[in-house]
């Protein structure tokens, strides 16, 4: 058999018996060794990736806002003949490329690493028993069955089953679904939307349908709100850095100074105002992000989630599994007529199949009752099965007994069996006054019918299944409530059922239906959601409005689902959660996937979220508040004295000892927010514009007692005037760190430890005079005290005051 034994345009022509012989396979599938041959054969059943290359990715961090004023830079020392400070900013700009470059790449792979759990897996018959597998070791002649929320794994022809309802929009832009039958090719990416089918696969990876037609094209980099907002700010502190030059040049032509000088003096502020660490901070917090959020069993497949989680003020959170135990137990048998209870339970397992792992389908057969019928139930053969479809909202078999007789047996929603049935009306009642019973004891209420050799059914009666609450569920509510989070709860069963779910978890119970809302306008639809606090009878389609009215309100929305039908409104929310168990379509369609049941997993991805947005809040008010302190201290001694209180050598050298280390801010010990968190930049802008003001009359008071109190010479006063910016500066990420005191909570190891280790270089370097002018142990033991006593006492007793105002009188320290 060659490589290229069928195409899948053959496929569509051949009769499955052709295929089976093409292919050299069989109902029976392939055994694993068959299997590893065919993938050295066919390859992987994948699309290989294109590959971005080293060097222009490599070249890309000299492009952008940040790397042009370093290059400005660079111009400018040339053309001022400041060698030295050519060669160090030059290194500044190589080491930026690089640090940008690396953490880019292990950003990737962080990511690249989570997504792999994420991968499409496939249920294939492998030495004739069925395994679920990952999707890119299919291999043509695997016999695999897709159902209801499967994306299809490979080209496949269907041989067995009724029907299969495929989406294909993705691949043919049909926006209807379209109906499979055996014989049917079913391509590989589109999603199976309802039914369930058999097929043997017969292309696989760049062989497919898709494979061949699809453009393969890279997934454009999201950048969040967020990081929106961080860039802002460093265009800002560059429009600023600019602003001051042209004020500086203005007056160094009414003083007729020389534009040599001007130019020296320009470059100093345009090095200064270089936010050199912000891609790499940004980069190294959200690939630590993503990597902490598996602790919690959080995949994050898209990063913008991470600030997005963070703001979150609403959960809509689904009932099955999230808030429950997704364990249903069979409860109790009522039987009608002259059914036993051994009849109805015997019907319902007949049309049960627990090779589906259907969750009633396990709870009828597992329950103590069904095993007890496992030997009455061998004298029966199931000639024919149709799953669950959400449609007719019933399972059926055809069903032969020992003797030859055929029958037919039904299980479904209540409601359904009744019309099934012919819609008795003393049954009918029956089913409503036991709804309300089981209702109020929490339990799902299931139809079961039975057909002789016609088409007339019997209701035969119906079983009681629960699923109880979570152990956790109640306190996980608690505390998310407490977080500023409104939990509410979603759900497709009985309004009854829902209510008693909420009463057992401490939700509130004003449970409204689909109806209350489908058929208002916007404006009252939009205030029924908000004021609800569940939602039961909806489908999943009904997820999507309630989402985007929620959205109208301001209200920044996460909503959980598992289904194929819940992947419209995972997509709208601003945190689509995948939930366990999901279908493949729900986990393409979320921005984070959760690999653990329960709510408890989710509110707990949700606080590491918020820590990594008060890192990045931290940051920001540290590279705003150093920036203004340099740009204006200098600015003023060259106004006031005519001189350059620091060099643009040590400026680099400042940025170096500064910034590199401040990335270890990823690392921070941070304790998470008590209330959803937002951008609020007047409060950022406020706080770090006056600790930057107290930094600049601090730094001012310090040159002006150095130069002209003590008249120590210019150089002397350049080296101590760098050491006490590189000490005062790391200090002032530990002020900012906190809204109370600073030493409210301990910070972490690896960023305590770098502000040590290189302050200590800081101090050596102009102690003892590498490459600058020493000013001796002594000065620099006062250069410390200094900034210790500006950082530490008056910076953070500002700070503080500032919170309070900004509380209105009470300080709300960071949870």
């Amino acid at each position: 058999m060659g490589k290229d034994a069928i195409s899948t345009d053959d496929a569509k022509k051949a009769s499955v018996d052709d295929i089976y012989q093409a292919l050299s396979t069989g109902g029976k599938g392939l055994s694993a060794s068959e299997a590893q041959n065919r993938i050295l054969q066919y390859g992987y059943n994948e699309i290989p990736e294109q590959k971005k290359n080293p060097i222009l990715e490599f070249l890309q961090y000299f492009r952008g806002p940040i790397p042009y004023m370093i290059e400005a830079a660079v111009v400018i020392s040339a053309v001022t003949q400041k060698w030295e400070d050519f060669a160090f900013i030059l290194a500044l700009l190589l080491i930026n490329a690089i640090v940008g470059f690396w953490q880019g790449r292990q950003a990737g792979n962080a990511i690249a690493m989570l997504k792999k759990q994420l991968a499409v897996k496939a249920r294939v018959l492998r030495d004739e028993e069925w395994q679920e597998v990952a999707a890119r070791e299919l291999v043509p002649g695997d016999i695999v069955r897709v159902r209801m929320g499967d994306i299809i794994p490979a080209d496949i022809k269907l041989v067995e089953g009724d029907y299969l309802s495929a989406d294909e929009s993705a691949l043919t832009g049909e926006s209807l679904p379209v109906d499979k039958h055996v014989a049917d090719v079913a391509y590989s990416g589109s999603i199976a939307k309802q039914g369930e089918m058999t097929g043997v696969v017969v292309t696989t990876g760049l062989k497919t349908f898709f494979g061949k037609t699809a453009e393969l094209a890279e997934e454009a980099a999201t950048v969040s709100h967020f990081q929106k907002a961080v860039l802002k700010i460093g265009d800002y502190l560059i429009v600023l850095a600019l602003s001051l030059v042209a004020i500086t040049f203005f007056i160094a032509i009414v003083r007729q100074e020389s534009i040599l000088s001007t130019l020296q003096f320009a470059l100093v502020l345009i090095v200064a105002a270089i936010p050199a660490a912000m891609p790499a901070v940004l980069s190294i917090t959200m690939a630590v992000g993503a990597v902490a959020l598996t602790k919690y069993n959080a995949i994050v497949s898209k990063l913008v989630a991470i600030e997005e989680m963070a703001g979150v003020d609403i959960l809509c959170s689904d009932k099955t599994g999230t808030i429950t135990e997704n364990k249903l137990t069979l409860s109790e048998i009522v039987p009608f007529g002259d059914a036993g209870k051994e009849d109805v339970l015997l019907d319902a397992l007949l049309a049960s199949r627990g090779e589906d792992r259907d969750p009633i389908d396990i709870a009828i057969i597992d329950s103590k009752e069904g095993q007890a019928l496992t030997e009455k139930l061998g004298t029966y053969t199931v000639a024919r099965f149709a799953p669950f479809d959400p449609v007719v909202k019933r399972t059926e078999a055809t069903v032969k007994d020992s003797e030859g007789r055929q029958f037919k047996a039904a299980k479904g929603a209540p409601q359904v069996i009744q019309n099934l049935a012919g819609g008795n009306e003393e049954i009918g009642r029956k089913i409503d006054e036991l709804s309300n019973t089981f209702a109020k004891k929490g339990f799902r209420m299931l139809g079961v019918a039975r057909s002789g050799d016609g088409d007339t059914w019997t209701y035969v009666g119906v079983l009681g299944l629960y699923d109880p609450p979570r152990e956790d569920s109640a306190a996980t509510i608690k505390t998310a409530e407490e977080m500023g989070l409104d939990v509410k709860m979603v759900t497709g069963d009985h309004v009854a059922i829902a209510k008693e779910i909420a009463k057992e978890v401490n939700l509130k119970t004003n449970i409204t239906t689909a109806d209350a809302f489908l058929n208002e306008h916007d404006a009252e639809a939009a205030e029924i959601v908000e004021k609800a606090d569940g939602f039961a009878e909806v489908f999943p389609e009904h997820k999507y409005r309630i989402v985007s009215l929620l959205q109208s309100r301001g209200h920044i929305v996460g909503m959980t689902g598992d289904g194929v039908n819940d992947a419209p409104a995972l997509k709208r929310a601003d945190v689509g959660i995948a939930v366990a168990g999901a279908t493949d379509a729900a986990k393409s369609a979320a921005s984070i996937v959760i690999t653990k049941p329960g709510l408890s997993v989710i509110i707990e991805a949700i606080k590491e979220s918020r820590r990594i947005f008060q890192r990045m809040v931290h940051y920001v008010i540290y590279r705003i508040a150093e920036t203004i302190r340099v740009l204006f201290f200098v600015t003023s001694i060259i106004i006031i004295f005519n001189v350059f209180p620091i060099t643009a050598l040590l400026i680099v050298l400042l940025s170096l000892l500064n910034d590199l280390p401040i990335m270890t801010i990823a690392y921070d010990n941070v304790l998470y927010s008590q209330s959803p968190e937002q951008w609020k930049m007047r409060e950022i802008i406020t706080l770090a514009t006056l600790i930057g003001f107290v930094g600049v009359i601090a730094t001012v008071i310090l040159f002006y007692l150095a130069y002209i109190t003590l008249g120590l010479s210019l150089a002397v006063v350049q080296s101590l005037i760098f050491l006490k910016l590189a000490v005062a500066g790391h200090l002032t990420i530990f002020v900012s760190r906190t809204r109370g005191p600073f030493w409210s909570i301990r910070p972490g190891s690896a960023l305590l430890w770098s502000a040590i280790i290189t302050k200590a270089i800081a101090t050596v370097i102009v102690a003892v005079g590498i490459g600058v002018t020493p000013i001796g142990w002594y000065l620099a033991g006062l250069v410390w005290l200094y900034s210790i006593v500006e950082e530490l006492v008056i910076m953070d007793w500002v700070k503080v005051r500032v919170y309070r105002l900004i509380d209105h009188g009470e300080i709300k320290w960071a949870r």
